[in-house]
């Protein structure tokens, strides 16, 4: 059976697989591997991180941008400016994409030359992705700075199966949006390569709420990875990764300019050799991610940020039942944006001991120091436990720290305080798991960050050259705290419901966070209704908005409901017809104050594998 958001919430038992194309979901004893929770891959069932996987068109292809898709996911939430390619965020448990890290086939994909850095989801569609992970809590001592609320770890097609293979997509539908997107690759005993190809084109929505002045969006994606095996101990491979947009931007909620466009490039590639040697695996990589926005008529008209990260990784196995991660890396950021010039460098020392108590007991602990050129250093840690009294039964526990640095915009605008000290963090969590038979899965979290030497825009402040206000560090600890919980269950052979729900209260100092929903919630139901036809319905609810103080009167961010549905029929075991509906009701609802968001629309496309 297929069925949208299915393979998220199956793969945390590591005992279900979810293909592509419609097929039936079986009973699979090999382990499901996540690449995101250590500094080496694990398996799911011996992880004690939270780790949401997305797969397949899961992973975005019933949607019109992967942003889309991962709202579904329990403690998700996004804000957007507009429709399709306009600034698109997302929030991981009540707090913002400036405290989520996101990678790309390893790549760190952040915006350096952004006001803080976070990436851009807007435009973020699903050409060439073939799996999500979200990894949520304080993972600094996995990846550094930024990963306060969680990760987001995007990996591209890749092929399975020995010699070509590939798949491809088309689809048209409502604001004369028209994509079309490609991937093809070879196996062999030794290695692999894949290219993935994409482009978007859509006349779009207006972004602004007060006129209907449509804003459009062009793009295209490439992908390229790669690997081979020199020899039984020596492994190269690398990706590349290209993004070339045109949005046509409102500038603000409240400026009657309609006028704005954007026009974006992005680039990274990196590339990596595996060594075993001496009874440790060795892995050696060095990867770079350059940034160009150009804004012609805005206040500043260029943007453009580079990050180099040179690294090394080693594991060794101590014992059965113990593994030993060790790393360092040198990352190099640099900006130059109008005013906007400056460079940073960090070292960073990692270490992780991954150890099997017992046969139901798994426990991880890290250590990171970063040695930041601009504010010196800051040591981050993480403990993970999974307890499994039973084969259908588990419980997690993690407690981390984390810390987001300032960034280089922070500190080398005009706005910008060179003295700027990093944010910290430190997060808990519980959760427990259960498998229920072959039929499904449930499980529950509660959770709590805590972030303090907050760093925000003060209008008062004096000790930078603006005069109109400067970054600063500002009193006052933000605290997210609630619980999750989501499910799936097989009612019949073919029909089956899943669904979601997370309370979340996040707060400064008692005051509720801006755009941060207290309630979420998703519920669908999928069927095949014969052996070629297959569907769905699900409903997304979030409730109880408080508007940013920037929101124009008239404003419509508060509650509302989306309902989505989809139906698809199989031509061929390998090629589908289908029709998706967004925002079945047609409601009428902002994220953010002032701006639109799309109404009703609807897709027809085409899917084939090869």
């Amino acid at each position: 059976m297929k069925r949208p958001l299915t393979a998220s919430l199956l793969a945390s038992t590591a005992i279900f697989s979810t293909p592509v194309l419609a097929q039936d979901i079986v009973f699979d004893l090999d382990p499901i591997i996540i690449e995101s929770g250590s500094l080496t891959p694990v398996e799911q069932a011996r992880s004690g991180a939270n780790v949401e996987v997305l797969e397949g068109a899961d992973a975005g292809a019933e949607d019109s941008r992967v942003l889309d898709r991962l709202v579904r996911l329990p403690g998700v939430n996004l804000t957007s400016n507009g429709g399709l390619g306009a600034l698109g965020t997302i929030q991981v448990r009540g707090l913002p994409s400036r405290y989520v890290a996101v990678r790309i086939d390893g790549i760190d994909v952040s915006d350096p030359s952004g006001t803080q850095n976070q990436f851009n989801f807007g435009g973020f569609t699903a050409s060439g992705v073939d799996r999500v992970e979200v990894l949520k809590g304080s993972q600094s001592a996995i990846y550094g700075s930024e990963a306060i609320a969680g990760v987001v770890n995007i990996t591209t097609f890749e092929p399975v199966e020995l010699g070509f293979s590939g798949k491809a997509s088309v689809e048209a539908g409502s604001f004369d949006t028209y994509s079309g997107s490609f991937s093809v690759g070879h196996k062999s005993e030794r290695g692999y390569v894949a290219l993935s190809h994409g482009r978007v084109e859509s006349n779009g929505i207006s972004a602004q709420s007060f006129n209907t002045e449509r804003d459009g969006f062009s793009q295209t994606t490439t992908n390229l990875t790669g690997a081979y095996d020199v020899s039984d101990s020596v492994t190269v491979g690398g990706a590349v990764l290209y993004r070339d947009g045109y949005v046509e931007i409102d500038r603000s909620s409240f400026s009657s300019d309609p006028s704005g466009e954007i026009y974006s490039d992005e680039r990274g590639a990196r590339v990596f050799a595996e060594i075993d040697a001496g009874g440790i695996s060795h892995t050696l990589s060095f990867s770079r991610f350059d940034i160009t926005r150009e804004d012609p008529g805005g206040f500043t008209t260029l943007f453009e940020g580079t990050r180099d990260t040179l690294a090394y990784l080693g594991s060794a196995e101590l014992g059965a039942r113990t593994t030993l991660n060790f790393g360092i890396d040198r990352t190099e950021e640099s900006i130059n944006s109008g005013a906007a010039v400056g460079s940073e460098d960090n070292t960073s020392l990692t270490s992780e001991l991954l150890f099997s108590a017992s046969d139901a007991v798994d426990l991880s602990v890290a250590l990171r120091h970063d040695d930041n050129s601009t504010f010196g250093g800051e040591t981050t840690g993480r403990l993970t436990a999974v307890y499994r009294p039973s084969d259908d039964l588990a419980f997690r526990a993690s407690v981390g720290t984390g810390y987001r640095a300032p960034s280089l915009y922070e500190r080398f605008s005009v706005y910008g305080v060179p003295t700027l000290q990093p944010e910290k963090s430190v997060g808990v969590e519980l959760g427990v798991e259960k498998t229920l038979g072959d039929r499904g899965v449930v499980k529950a979290t509660i959770f709590q960050t805590e972030v303090d030497d907050l760093i925000e825009f003060d209008s008062a402040s004096v000790v930078c050259s603006s005069g109109f206000g400067c970054y600063n560090q500002v009193p006052g600890t933000t605290t997210a705290k609630g619980f999750e919980i989501s499910g799936d269950y097989d009612l019949t052979d073919r029909t089956a419901i899943y669904g979601a729900y997370t309370y979340t209260d996040a707060k400064t100092d008692g005051t509720r966070l801006t755009r941060t929903p207290m309630h979420e919630a998703v519920l669908g139901v999928s069927s095949d209704f014969t052996d070629r036809v297959t569907g769905y319905v699900d409903i997304r609810g979030v409730f109880d908005v408080v508007p940013s103080a920037f929101a124009p009167t008239g404003h419509k961010v508060g509650d509302y409901t989306l309902v989505g549905l989809g139906v698809s029929y199989d031509v061929t075991d390998a090629t589908e017809l289908y029709l998706r509906v967004e925002n079945l009701f047609d409601e009428d609802y902002e994220t953010a104050g002032g701006f639109n968001q799309p109404g009703r629309a609807v897709f027809v496309g085409a899917r084939a594998e090869f």
